[in-house]
Formats: structure tokens, sequence, C-alpha cells
């Protein structure tokens, strides 16, 4: 358990996490006149993509993960923002986590179906919790958290990844 808690996927998930939600408390937003535009919104993309390689490295634990992550955004970025990443993470990862649990799929397209279905459902509970919802803010973040999986999707789709004899995948890039 803990060489896979302690694998450097997860830390780097762990990490990302953490400075997504102190950079959401300290980069501004840019105005494009239809819509706010957070440049930690295509972070926040690979932030999702980083969790389906920890949870290919941690399996089930990626959980106790997500919670750590939490946690330490609680005590070092700005609460506020840490309340309402949590409550998106809460939910959105929990559907990122499912869709590419129980979708027997290659990898490069669980990674790109969970986060279309994890991405929207982040944005708008993120945007709600912080009272920045608009449409032009959701449609240009939805987008930009997107840009991570369509290149992971793109790198990885004619690459054959093999299953180890206990059902996982054998992980690429050190991962």
């Amino acid at each position: 358990m803990f060489t896979k808690l302690f694998s450097l996927a997860v830390l780097f998930y762990v990490a990302s996490v953490v400075l997504l939600n102190i950079g959401f408390a300290y980069v501004p937003m840019i105005d494009f006149g239809f819509g706010m535009f957070s440049p930690m919104a295509i972070v926040a993309g690979m932030v999702f993509v980083i969790r389906d390689f920890a949870q290919r490295k941690a399996g089930h634990y990626v959980l106790l993960a997500m919670v750590v992550a939490f946690v330490l955004s609680y005590l070092l970025a700005n609460p506020f923002v840490a309340l309402a990443s949590a409550a998106a993470f809460a939910v959105a990862e929990l559907a990122d986590y499912l869709v590419y649990t129980f979708t027997k799929r290659p990898f490069h397209q669980r990674v790109l179906i969970s986060s279309l279905i994890s991405t929207p459902v982040d944005t708008v509970v993120f945007l709600f919790g912080i009272n920045s919802f608009t449409v032009g803010t959701f449609i240009l973040m939805v987008l930009s958290k997107l840009v991570a999986a369509v290149a992971i999707w793109a790198i990885y789709r004619n690459k054959y990844v093999p299953v180890e004899s206990d059902g996982t995948e054998r992980v690429a890039f050190g991962y």
C-alpha cells in the first residue's frame, strides 16, 4: 500500500492539486468580454489527467490521495477557494474515478471519456462555489480543462498498452 501511495504519480497528483488551489487564489482571471478565463483552468484539466495516471499506479488508493490533497489545500491555500475546489473535486473527481474505473476501454479513451464527464461537473460546482458562474466563463473553463485530456488521447491513441497479469495496465513513462 505505501509503495503505491508514495509513487511519483500519486505524489505529483497531490502536489498538483495543492498548487492548483493556491494558484486559483493568486492568478487573476482574464475578462474575454463574454466570460472570465482563469489560466489555472488549464492546470485543472491537467490535474484530472494526472489523477488518471496516479490511479493507474495506485489503484483505488488514489481515493486516499484525493483526501490528502483536499486537507493540504485547505491548510495551505485560501480556505474559500479550497472549499469550492473541494466540493468540485469531490463530485467531479469521483465521477472521473468511477468512469475511469468502470469503463473497460484503452487508457487514452478512458482519460478522454472521464474528462468529458468530469470537467463540466467540476466547473459548474467550482464556479457556483466562488460565485462566479456565467455561461461564457463555464464554456471557457471547460474547453481549457479538456486540452490535457485531448493531448493524452492524441498521444496514446495509436499505442498499445499491455495489461499485467493482475488486470492493471502496464504504465508508461515510469508512472
